[in-house]
């Protein structure tokens, strides 16, 4: 009996020094993370590639929303050895953030978008290459009719060595991708139904990639590119704000001085991060610029719609979402589609399921319906899935938002004749 009660008291003794070595051990760590940012923030203004003070951009008031410019440049002349050669935005991202409702919009802007600089017609992506940052802001002001508070830049390598730091992430490849410029040593194969962890070399080629040697891609180019990098800046999203990141945290702070420019200080860089990681999935909103793509002097241009993006532009000005977007970005995996052949063709549901697949979605299922000469989608009809991809990718313009809520499928897709005909 005795020795039974002495037993239980060195059993509850060793539970609560592992509890308090637990306890000291995440304290500890805490510590650690304060003292690692402390030094950041003090290393940050002697090391980094902080602004000069020279760029045109806005501060935004104490609890206003605000607008970072976040670029992505190209590497210039691959012949040159000459860093400072000018370079142009391969990729531009205006990210607003509320601090009162924390919620963050991200609106990408096609590179190819044409504006107005120094009295001609240029590719926005151009603005970089003649006026540097400056250049980029001014065109982006004048596109939007908005004010940029702050601005980020970086090249590949620090792009790179970013996602490096957090450790990579995981991508559900959707479709073959094979393309090799021996130029930029850059040379991308990924197959399609593999799931792969991009490191910052893999990731880079994913980002890149808008189509294959032999001419195939993206149907609608430059836009679908973009529709693949919001599938990568969401996996990064979730990537930072799970707790594997923790650990990585010293490494990320050591990385951004060296390959971020950017004229945002560090408390503010922290204060953003932070936003991120700890919002909501639902509190991150990814677009992209309307608009359409236009061949004008045997020169490819995306042309802006003024009018299909007044709602985007409101958020960036108020920081509010007066309504969801027919491009608001979205988790496809979480989407459930019902396929119907409604012909006497074998394998027509199966061809339109491949399609789906190949456009992220993959969540459907396939069957049989009533015999139709013209295709069909129906959407529910509080859905804001994209039906504009759906009607270029598919080729199918018919769509109305009539499911009932008792169905339990976000699209419901009736093949006719018509599709039959189209079949590639």
């Amino acid at each position: 009996m005795g020795n039974d009660i002495k037993k239980k008291k060195k059993t509850r003794k060793r539970k609560k020094s592992r509890g308090l070595k637990i306890i000291i051990i995440f304290f500890s760590f805490i510590i650690l993370l304060g003292v690692l940012g402390y030094f950041y923030l003090l290393g940050f203004n002697h090391n980094s590639k902080l602004g000069d003070g020279k760029i045109n951009t806005k501060k935004a008031e104490a609890g206003e929303p605000v607008n970072i410019l976040v670029m992505g440049v190209d590497i210039g002349d691959p012949n040159s050895k000459d860093a400072s050669d000018p370079k142009r935005t391969d990729t531009m991202l205006v990210v607003n953030y509320n601090p009162k409702t924390k919620k963050i919009n991200m609106v990408s802007v096609p590179r190819d978008t044409r504006v107005t600089m120094n009295g001609k017609k240029i590719k926005i992506n151009s603005a970089h290459a003649i006026n540097g940052v400056n250049g980029s802001i001014e065109a982006v002001e004048n596109l939007l009719g908005i004010e940029i508070n702050n601005y980020a830049k970086i090249d590949y390598e620090g792009f790179r060595k970013v996602i490096d730091a957090i450790g990579g992430v995981e991508m559900d490849i959707t479709r073959n991708m094979n393309y090799d410029d021996p130029s930029q040593n850059l040379h991308i194969h990924f197959k399609k139904g593999t799931t792969v962890h991009l490191d910052g070399k893999k990731a880079e080629e994913f980002f890149r990639w808008r189509k294959n040697n032999d001419g195939t891609g993206f149907a609608d180019g430059d836009l679908g590119r973009i529709e693949n990098q919001h599938k990568f800046i969401s996996k990064v999203v979730e990537k930072v704000k799970s707790p594997s990141i923790i650990p990585k945290i010293p490494n990320i702070l050591s990385t951004i001085p060296d390959y971020v420019e950017t004229d945002m200080s560090p408390e503010e860089i922290i204060k953003y991060g932070y936003a991120v990681t700890k919002g909501d999935k639902s509190g991150i909103n990814m677009v992209t610029l309307q608009g359409e793509a236009k061949y004008i002097g045997n020169i490819s241009y995306f042309i802006y719609d003024r009018e299909k993006n007044r709602d985007i532009v409101q958020t960036l000005k108020t920081g509010v979402t007066s309504q969801k977007d027919d491009s608001t970005e979205i988790d496809k995996s979480e989407i459930k589609i019902k396929v119907l052949n409604g012909t006497k063709v074998n394998g027509l549901a199966a061809d339109c399921e491949r399609k789906l697949r190949e456009m992220g979605y993959s969540n459907i299922v396939t069957g049989n319906g009533e015999r139709r000469e013209l295709t069909k989608v129906r959407l529910k009809k509080d859905s804001f899935i994209s039906t504009r991809e759906i009607e270029n990718y598919l080729n199918i313009p018919n769509i109305e938002k009539n499911i009932q809520s008792h169905e339990n499928f976000d699209i419901i897709i009736l093949l006719g004749k018509d599709f039959a005909n189209n079949r590639n």
